[in-house]
């Protein structure tokens, strides 16, 4: 029986192969890197920023890779601030997310919420709460931007 050697050419102990064997060596698995995550949020609303202030704090707690941008940072996302004050955002990898998966983006990266980034993605769940977000809450939330800035609706 031929020796077999580990990736540092010392001796490996005979066995199954390694479901990480390439060519009979273990190739080791490189370290994810933190997914670089950022939030855009209208910091003109209370209740929004009460919200975000609360995930900036979990983030924080956790050392989450989540960074948060105000309205006036809308143009890096290509996007004005009135279309950024009409619902949550999220940046995942260069991935613009939007709507009520904006928030599961986010829960999902904060370690004792992602149970809640888990049951509201359910089939049954996710397009009740994705149509509550997008026909009321941001809908209301934006009507009170408007009023707030002094403007009326479309």
């Amino acid at each position: 029986m031929g020796r077999t050697t580990s990736c540092d050419g010392g001796p490996r102990a005979a066995g199954p192969p390694s479901p990480l064997a390439v060519g009979g060596y273990v190739t080791p698995m490189p370290m994810p890197m933190p997914e670089d995550t950022r939030v855009l949020y209208n910091d003109t609303c209370p209740v929004c920023r009460i919200e975000i202030d609360a995930y900036r704090r979990r983030a924080t707690a956790a050392g989450a890779a989540l960074q948060f941008d105000a309205l006036d940072r809308a143009a890096d996302w290509g996007l004005t601030p009135d279309q950024a004050a009409r619902q949550l955002h999220v940046r995942v990898d260069g991935q613009v997310i939007g709507g009520f998966a904006a928030f599961r983006a986010i829960w999902a990266r904060l370690p004792r919420w992602r149970w809640l980034a888990r049951v509201t993605a359910l089939p049954v769940i996710a397009p009740l709460l994705e149509f509550a977000y997008a026909r009321i809450a941001a809908p209301v939330l934006y009507r009170m931007h408007l009023r707030r800035q002094g403007r009326q609706g479309r």
